[in-house]
């Protein structure tokens, strides 16, 4: 018997889908004509022991038991899926042929592998395992993976790399936690201070942002306007483009800051002549935004609908899984080539669940075929898309319905026309100044008429010109301004920053590897990760804008700059892609990583009391169940700042 073991039930459908039917249902798996089983994983199965399952005594949190290093790591079952790991492990045991279908990326390859590991079968039998690698649950691309499969030993340092990440994880989270919680109680705070590779960063982030604003003191600056005219007396303006020498007189971003010079040009400009010598005159187009990811979806949500990241993902679980009218949560943004042809059923689903109008979808070309149509651009999962079901009785709730449109709209601009303009940019000099103009004007709304505009229209508007052409300076005018501060963070605009971390990183290497990878956290886990950081009382919301809490501040402002910023990611990620493609071995990438964490122990041991003085003081009888000092957490309070975040 051959055994399909696939990461989520959903999978598991889909491989059943495209194998001998008739199909038996058994409880936690499938049986297919030809007596091969398909069951499946539901997420991890097992999870990361916790210290005292290594040894009673770490049931205290006590700075002599730090840094805690299990010699031999281990696992254990999840609970709540403990019924579904007893049938996997039977049917593993029962198979002749073991075929591994985790998701085609990092944590699949071990989430499945653990599994295998865990029903202690011989080794030759591992050894012959096969590798189905699936990412678009199609009926014809499932058929298509399962006649390529690979081994399953081809795939051993994917694995590795997981397994690397996931310890180096719980090694981190799990003493730093303990480490920095008991530092807090020394100062008489009794609450969990947690700290992770992933969620810490993202406090830093919002606690700096919140920093700069409380300090932030605004300053005027200076723009210099040219009133001008034609031959034929048309006017328009022009912005004064400050030279070279003019820098010690301006800011980092170009402003001038120094009024008397801004009035002289001013003066200088008023009443004199102008040549336009320069003139680029261009038709731009612009192609349509790629489908959904999560993360572009959950941004989308937040602008639009003010939508927390969570209840986004929440609502996709829901239509996915309960409705079935999109794919799952995915980090891609692209779609096989196969799937165009099912455009057409498609749109039929998407008029009729109240996606998008008839209007709307009629108005949209299925020849057409975009960008987002790549097959090698396809990782993992494919893009968030409508399905071709049509509900037949049951309606989507207002939110779910809010999102699905979102999800809608996406694909369907996929098959509208660019969206097309002209551009104009116009250099004038006036008494050796710089000075310039620009303009766009609308041609053809394309795509954007399904993102709410409606008319043609000018940005701005610049009358006949031509290179070469003289003009008049009738006024010079100085405008003041004044720097604002940047806005606090929003839902929307943290998982921009998230996504999009390397701009805050002032180092070029650890930049270049944050832009290489997805940034902080994954799809998956950055909805969760910043929920926990509210239910920690690190976060709080204030109308749309997300503060740090006192909490949140202190904390940040006792932990070492290594642990706030997003650079210790960096340089994991750029150590497991080494592990991955068998540069580094696991104990390279553990044993500085183990020296590291010494230190930040240390650091936390060492704490001055007075650095937690931003703490609100607690009771620690509250939330400790042993008195005189010694710390005996609730698993609760703890387990979930172990893990990867």
């Amino acid at each position: 018997m051959k055994l399909y073991i696939a990461e989520k039930p959903s999978l598991g459908r889909a491989i059943a889908d495209a194998l001998p039917k008739p199909h038996k249902k058994h409880d936690g798996y499938i049986e297919v004509a030809n007596g091969d089983c398909v069951s499946w994983c539901i997420g991890h199965l097992l999870e990361q022991a916790e210290p005292d399952d290594y040894d009673e005594r770490f049931k205290k949190w006590q700075f002599e038991h730090l840094p805690i290093i299990p010699e031999q790591w281990k696992l254990k079952a999840k609970t709540k899926t403990r019924k579904q790991l007893t049938v996997l492990k039977k049917l593993i045991k029962q198979a002749s042929q073991l075929i591994h279908a985790g998701d085609p990326d990092r944590e699949g390859q071990l989430l499945v592998d653990q599994v295998i590991e865990e029903a202690k079968i011989s080794q030759a039998k591992k050894q012959s395992t096969q590798r189905l690698l699936i990412s678009d649950l199609n009926l014809s691309a499932v058929k298509k993976s399962l006649g390529t499969m690979r081994s399953n030993r081809d795939f051993i340092p994917l694995s590795v790399s997981a397994l690397a990440r996931s310890r180096a994880d719980w090694l981190f989270g799990m003493n730093l936690t303990r480490a920095y919680t008991l530092a807090g109680q020394k100062a008489g705070f009794g609450n969990v201070l947690s700290v992770g590779r992933v969620q810490t960063p993202i406090l830093g982030l919002v606690v700096n942002r919140d920093n700069e604003i409380a300090h932030f003191v605004s300053k005027p600056f200076y723009d210099v306007l040219a009133h001008l005219l034609t031959a034929d007396n048309q006017p328009f303006a022009a912005k004064w483009i400050p030279s070279k020498a003019c820098e010690p007189h301006q800011d980092e971003e170009g402003r001038i800051l120094n009024k008397a010079l801004a009035e002289n040009v001013a003066s200088r400009i008023t009443k004199q002549n102008a040549e336009l010598t320069a003139l680029e005159q261009k038709q731009k187009k612009q192609s349509a935004p790629l489908p959904y990811n999560l993360s572009a979806l959950q941004i989308d949500a937040a602008k639009a609908f003010g939508m927390p990241a969570q209840k986004v993902l929440d609502i996709c679980q829901i239509l996915y899984e309960r409705h079935k009218l999109t794919y799952p949560r995915s980090d891609n943004r692209y779609l096989p080539k196969d799937h165009h042809q099912e455009a057409s059923a498609i749109f039929k689903a998407i008029i009729a669940n109240g996606g998008q109008s008839s209007e709307l979808v009629n108005g949209a070309d299925l020849k057409k075929r975009s960008k987002c149509f790549n097959d090698s651009k396809v990782a993992a999962h494919h893009a968030i898309v409508p399905t071709a079901k049509q509900l037949k009785s049951a309606s989507l709730s207002g939110d779910e319905a809010k999102v699905y449109q979102l999800i809608s709209r996406h694909y369907l601009i996929q098959f509208y026309p660019d969206y097309i303009y002209n551009e104009t940019k116009a250099e004038i000099t006036i008494a050796g100044g710089l000075f310039k103009a620009n303009a766009k004007q609308d041609v053809s709304l394309g795509f954007k008429v399904l993102m709410g505009k409606s008319e043609l229209k000018d940005e701005a508007t610049l009358p006949p010109l031509t290179k070469g052409m003289s003009l008049f300076c009738e006024q010079g005018e100085v405008v003041e301004k004044h720097t604002s501060p940047p806005a606090y963070f929003t839902d929307a605009t943290l998982l921009a920053a998230m996504t999009g971390i390397s701009r805050y990183v002032k180092d070029p290497q650890i930049k270049k590897v944050l832009k290489d990878t997805d940034g902080l956290g994954t799809e998956a886990t950055r909805a969760g990760i910043i929920e926990l950081l509210f239910k920690r009382r690190f976060l709080k919301r204030e109308g749309k804008s997300i503060r740090a809490t006192e909490t949140g501040l202190a904390l940040i402002s006792v932990l070492p700059q290594g642990l706030a910023s997003p650079d210790l990611t960096a340089k994991w990620e750029s150590s497991l892609g080494d592990i991955a493609q068998q540069v580094m071995s696991y104990q390279q990438f553990l044993q500085p990583l183990l020296a590291d964490l010494n230190g930040f122990v240390q650091l936390a041991a060492n704490c001055d009391n007075n650095a937690f003085a931003r703490l609100p003081k607690t009771s620690p009888k509250k939330r400790f169940a042993k008195r005189g000092g010694k710390a005996t957490f609730k698993k609760s309070s703890y387990k979930k700042s172990s893990v990867a975040s």
